[in-house]
């Protein structure tokens, strides 16, 4: 599998358990909520600055994303 689907489907999944909406978790990570939806639809290949915030907001280690399920 991809990596960047891994991602996103990591990302959804952890937001989602998390109780967030995109734009929930947009605000605590300090991205914009668009590009939060993009990674999750696979539009948007996220920075690893990006990677360590949206972690970061989740209380998560970012390898987590990285990991397939």
């Amino acid at each position: 599998m991809k990596l960047r689907r891994v991602v996103a489907q990591n990302l959804r999944h952890l937001r989602r358990k998390s109780g967030l909406s995109q734009e929930e978790l947009a605000d605590r990570a300090g991205l914009n909520r668009n590009y939060i939806g993009m990674i999750e639809r696979e539009e948007n290949s996220p920075t690893v600055d990006a990677l360590e915030q949206i972690s970061e907001a989740l209380h998560i280690d970012a390898v987590v994303l990285f990991q397939e399920r």
